[in-house]
């Protein structure tokens, strides 16, 4: 592929490029077929001319040319129907590859152009373009409930050349089985973004994407088909495209053309800087943030970490807003419209932010953390310096990354004990919701839910209104790909930390993961830290480090008390339904912190590692609990309780009467596992399993004249830490049907 030559405009951004090497056409390292385009004669002539006007209608610029693989690109979707695979990087122009085609199409005729993208964000960003085109987007996901029947209504009536839809929008009964085939029969086009996605050998792999492959291959023959990705290595692009093949019938058109370029991004400077702790990393970024021009991403790996830097960011005086998994979508949108308009200085985001984020002069990229995949960190870091000359990314890595990444893994494909209790079940009990099947399978609620959509695509089970169905067709588990497919995981964490620690040019180290086609040996970028072209901002005062870690150092969140019991509770034998009962409900207690934070998650980490035997409360703990209860507004209470542990008993008693001490109030007893039940509960299973393990094993220990004597006082109700929330319910509400006016928890820790 050709750059656009010197002084004309980039096609992507509008930025005006130097006329530098532009990336070529090639196949990955393990060739997945390309194929030559075939030309009619005269097609360039025809088509060219008109392709390269919607461009410039689409970018805004009439000095705006086509990269020549992009022209590729949309001669073969055009002129000859074809499937193509583009693997290009960040800001290279993917998108004005499908939107230049679709007014190609729809301008001879062809139905709308379908796009099916994860990147919510993006999607927004996509139909502003298109309509600078021209082109007529509308878009169905999650954030957009409401207005799903009028665009319904608006590609019946043809009114629309261009659907975005969710690939979770593939798996939902009515959209797949009403509205998908009759988009699909009559499409024009057919586009995957972020089609990494689609390979579980990919470092994002999404099960709902596994059902395009069988739309795919449902599509009418003639459909042209474009997958984009800027984050595909070598295996991933070869899966991929084995993917996008056209199988049986007119397979002699089954070959997917294949457009890899180089991914350099020469506005990049990256850099890793250690730094000793938490506060020092926090008071770095608050320097940083000050003295570095422009806006940008702060990526945290955890909702509480950017949550907590949020918050103490702004404390110190800087516009900056978390968004985070737990941000509603409205204000999503108002976040990153804030972000564009440079009315704040950075977001502080988890993933949720999405690699979809289209702001061309976002002047910088800070991981407060590592991503487990240096495929992973290449992606978010490529959304900075599209449209600036000079980008600043740095990654501050953290002592708990390799923990965060293990739970994480700890997520992966379950066992096949596991699957086959579900399929079981759903053989027995014929459609059922995820909620249902809690009841009889030992799944956390996402791993389950993770496990059906595979099902699902592999033809085991059926989405259906009202939950799943078994359809009896046979499935084999497939332990040995599930164990490369975690091989590779593992693989690709260990070169993550060998990124870190690497002397090598940065730049080269991730183009060399990701297979890139035109890295010469030895090429070094000369912008990163490691070649000697990037400046960081000045490393932290003492002072400053002092003043982030004071901040962190104030403990206590609050811990919201469950407000509904699962569903499904009779089938285990537990009569428990609904909205729990004002007059057994706990109120909302405290926490000294969450162990995925900051602060004193460290502390708290320690205490709790496995490795850590039990004993008393430390001495710097018990300062930090009585903290909390200072801090905690209208705290009465007339006695303590303590949850008994079978896994740190010393622990948590010896919180229980220190805090009954401090408070000068009466210790009272003990809520504590009955008989045959002293074995510690499991905790990596799904809601419903947790609460029966719970309320099978718990009962009141206390003393003839505390239970005579509790009627409308108010408890302190101790543990070491809550997970789930369902032990200080079921103690909570114990206490309560035994008189107890209010309950009020009190743990060291909340996971």
């Amino acid at each position: 592929m050709a750059a656009a030559s010197a002084g004309r405009l980039d096609p992507v951004d509008g930025r005006r490029t130097s006329g530098a090497r532009g990336e070529r056409v090639a196949a990955p390292a393990a060739p997945a077929r390309p194929a030559a385009v075939r030309v009619r004669p005269g097609a360039d002539e025809d088509l060219r001319p008109e392709a390269e006007a919607a461009l410039r209608r689409l970018v805004g610029r009439d000095d705006a040319v086509l990269r020549d693989d992009q022209w590729t690109a949309i001669h073969a979707l055009v002129a000859e129907q074809r499937r193509a695979l583009v693997v290009q990087r960040t800001g290279w122009g993917k998108s004005a590859v499908y939107f230049v085609a679709t007014s190609l199409l729809r301008a001879r005729g062809s139905g709308p152009t379908i796009i099916i993208s994860p990147l919510l964000a993006l999607m927004r960003d996509q139909i502003a373009a298109a309509g600078r085109a021209g082109v007529r987007a509308a878009t169905i996901n999650s954030a957009n409930v409401t207005e799903w029947d009028q665009i319904h209504e608006q590609i019946s009536n043809g009114d629309i050349d261009v659907l975005l839809c969710s690939p979770e929008r593939l798996n939902n009964p009515g959209f797949r089985d009403e509205v998908l085939p009759r988009l699909a029969a009559d499409a024009g086009l057919v586009v995957i973004d972020e089609a990494h996605c689609v390979s579980d050998w990919g470092h994002d792999f999404r099960p709902d994407y596994r059902r395009i492959r069988t739309l795919l291959a449902e599509l009418p023959e003639g459909i042209p088909v474009l997958a984009t990705t800027a984050t595909a290595n070598a295996r991933v692009t070869q899966d991929v495209a084995e993917q996008l093949e056209i199988t049986g019938e007119g397979a002699g058109r089954s070959e997917v053309l294949v457009l890899r370029g180089g991914l350099d991004r020469e506005s990049l400077h990256l850099n890793v800087l250690r730094l000793g702790d938490q506060p020092t990393r926090v008071a770095w970024l608050l320097e940083a943030l000050r003295s570095t021009e422009g806006s940008g991403i702060v990526y945290c790996l955890t909702v509480s970490v950017a949550e907590q830097v949020a918050a103490q960011l702004k404390a110190a005086g800087l516009p900056v807003a978390a968004y985070t998994g737990r941000t509603d979508p409205t204000e999503r949108e108002s976040l990153e419209a804030d972000l564009k308009a440079n009315r704040v200085k950075a977001l502080v985001a988890t993933s949720a932010l999405g690699m979809g984020f289209d702001k061309p002069d976002l002047g910088f990229v800070v991981h407060l953390g590592a991503p487990s995949s240096p495929i992973a960190y290449y992606q978010q870091v490529g959304r900075a310096g599209r449209g600036v000359d000079s980008a600043l990314v740095v990654l501050l890595p953290g002592e708990e990354d390799q923990r965060i990444w293990e739970y994480f893994g700890s997520l992966a494909f379950p066992r096949e004990d596991q699957v086959r209790a579900t399929l079981d079940a759903l053989s027995r009990g014929g459609t059922q919701s995820a909620q249902a099947l809690e009841t009889q399978v030992d799944l956390t609620r996402s791993r389950l839910e993770m496990m059906l959509k595979v099902l699902d695509v592999d033809g085991a089970v059926k989405r259906v209104k009202g939950g799943w169905e078994a359809t009896g067709q046979g499935w084999t588990y497939e332990a040995d790909r599930y164990a490369r497919v975690e091989q590779a995981r593992l693989a690709e964490q260990r070169t993550m930390l060998d990124y870190e620690s690497t002397d090598g040019c940065r730049m080269a180290f991730l183009r060399r993961t990701l297979d890139d086609p035109d890295l010469r040996p030895d090429e070094r970028c000369g912008r990163c830290d490691n070649c000697g072209g990037s400046t960081l901002p000045a490393a932290p005062t003492t002072e400053h480090v002092a003043q982030a870690r004071k901040a962190m150092d104030v403990p206590g969140v609050v811990v919201e008390p469950r407000s509904m019991w699962p569903t499904g509770m009779a089938t285990l034998g537990i009569d428990l339904k609904g909205k729990i009962s004002p007059a057994e409900k706990t109120e909302p207690g405290r926490a000294v912190a969450r162990l995925d934070g900051l602060g004193w998650s460290q502390p708290l980490r320690e205490l709790f590692a496995s490795t850590t035997p039990d004993g008393e409360v430390p001495v710097h703990l018990r300062r930090a609990a009585a903290q909390v209860l200072d801090a905690w507004d209208g705290l009465q209470v007339d006695g303590v309780v303590c949850v008994r542990s079978t896994t740190r008993p010393v622990l948590v008693e010896h919180l229980a009467r220190g805090l009954a001490k401090y408070l000068d109030k009466p210790f009272v007893g003990f809520v504590g596992p009955l008989g045959g039940h002293e074995a510690p509960p499991r905790h990596d299973v799904n809601s419903a399993m947790r609460l029966a393990g719970v309320a099978q094993r718990l009962g009141l220990d206390l003393t003839p004249a505390a239970s005579a004597g509790l009627a409308g006082r108010s408890i302190l109700l101790v543990d070491d830490r809550v997970a789930s929330g369902w032990t200080l319910a079921v103690a909570g509400r114990l206490l309560r049907q035994a008189g107890a006016g209010a309950v009020l928890p009190f743990v060291l820790a909340q996971q």
